[in-house]
C-alpha cells in the first residue's frame, strides 16, 4: 500500500446538511456516518450540549474522489474547515511522517492508538497545513 492523501472537511455542526446537499445536487454517495453517541470512547475534547447526534465521522464520494467529514468538536477550525488525511501502511511509517510534519509545527493530538486506528494523530505543519496521520485498522 502506498500512502493516501484525502481531504477531510469540518462542517462546524452542519455535516449532515452538507452531505445531503452534496447528495442531492452533486450526486455524492454517502459511504458511512458515525455519530458521537455511537463512539465506543469519549472524544478527546468536551462537546457542546446536545451534540450526541452530530457527525463524528463520515465518508462520501463525489465522482471518483473520496472525501471524509465531521461536525468537528464544537469549535471553528482555524483553517476554514479542512485538513489533509494521510493514511500510511504501517505504524512505523505513520510515526515517521507525523514526526516530520510536527517539526516546526504544532501537535494537536499526539499520535497513538484510538478505537479506529492502531496509530492516529493530528498536527499542523510549519506551513500551517493541518494533517491527520493514520494507519488503517487491521481486521
Amino acid at each position: 500500500m502506498k500512502p493516501i492523501v484525502e481531504p477531510y472537511l469540518f462542517f462546524g455542526g452542519q455535516c449532515e446538511a452538507a452531505l445531503e446537499y452534496y447528495r442531492q445536487h452533486l450526486g455524492a454517495e454517502i459511504g458511512m456516518i458515525m455519530r458521537y453517541r455511537e463512539s465506543p470512547e469519549a472524544p478527546p475534547c468536551p462537546l457542546p450540549e446536545g451534540w450526541g447526534d452530530k457527525v463524528m465521522h463520515a465518508s462520501f464520494t463525489l465522482g471518483a474522489s473520496r472525501l471524509m467529514g465531521s461536525d468537528g468538536m464544537g469549535q471553528p477550525m482555524p483553517d476554514g474547515g479542512h485538513c489533509m488525511s494521510l493514511t500510511m501502511p504501517t505504524e512505523a511509517e505513520a510515526q515517521r511522517a507525523f514526526t516530520v510534519l510536527a517539526e516546526g509545527g504544532q501537535v494537536f493530538m499526539p499520535i497513538g492508538k484510538t478505537f479506529w486506528s492502531p496509530c492516529f494523530g493530528m498536527v499542523t505543519d510549519r506551513f500551517g497545513i493541518h494533517w491527520m496521520v493514520t494507519v488503517p485498522e487491521q481486521l
